[in-house]
C-alpha cells in the first residue's frame, strides 16, 4: 500500500501545521505508524457516514484527524488534515 497525498491535505498541512514543529513530528510518527499497520488501535481508524460516507478517518491526537480513502489499487488517499471541527 502507497500512502498519496491529495493537494487539498498538502494545503490543509502546511497552512494548519507549518509553524508548530511538536505536531508535526507527531504527524509524521502517525503516518509512519499508519504505513506500518493501517489498523492500529492507537490510530483509531474508522468509516465515516453522513455527507463524508465513504470516507474513513483516523486519529493524530486527541482532536486532529487525517481523512481519506482507499483507491482501487488499495492505495490510503488522505485528503484533508485537521482538528475534528476543520475536517468535518
Amino acid at each position: 500500500m502507497k500512502i498519496l497525498y491529495q493537494n487539498s491535505f498538502k494545503k490543509s498541512y502546511k497552512k494548519r501545521f507549518f509553524n508548530n514543529k511538536r505536531l508535526i513530528n507527531i504527524i509524521s510518527l502517525r503516518i509512519q505508524q499508519f504505513n506500518i499497520n493501517p489498523n492500529d488501535i492507537q490510530l483509531r481508524t474508522h468509516t465515516l457516514s453522513g455527507a463524508k460516507k465513504g470516507l474513513r478517518s483516523l486519529s493524530v491526537t486527541g482532536d486532529i484527524r487525517i481523512i481519506f480513502y482507499y483507491d482501487q489499487n488499495d492505495n490510503a488517499v488522505f485528503i484533508d488534515i485537521g482538528t475534528h471541527n476543520q475536517v468535518y
